[in-house]
């Protein structure tokens, strides 16, 4: 049975939550890794790769 996991992120080092919906996303999407970053820093990472194309 799957829980709530509490992941310190990369970037920030904020503690963030991995809900048992996002661990249920990624095993659907196959993905084999946890997130490292949170969820921000997700998305400023993403924004910052986005612009260099």
């Amino acid at each position: 049975m799957m829980a709530d996991k509490t992941i310190i992120c990369r970037d920030c080092n904020n503690e963030f939550t991995f809900t048992v919906g996002e661990q249920e996303f990624y095993k659907e999407k196959g993905f084999e890794n946890e997130p490292v970053r949170c969820p921000d820093c997700r998305r400023a990472k993403k924004a910052q790769s986005g612009n260099r194309r």
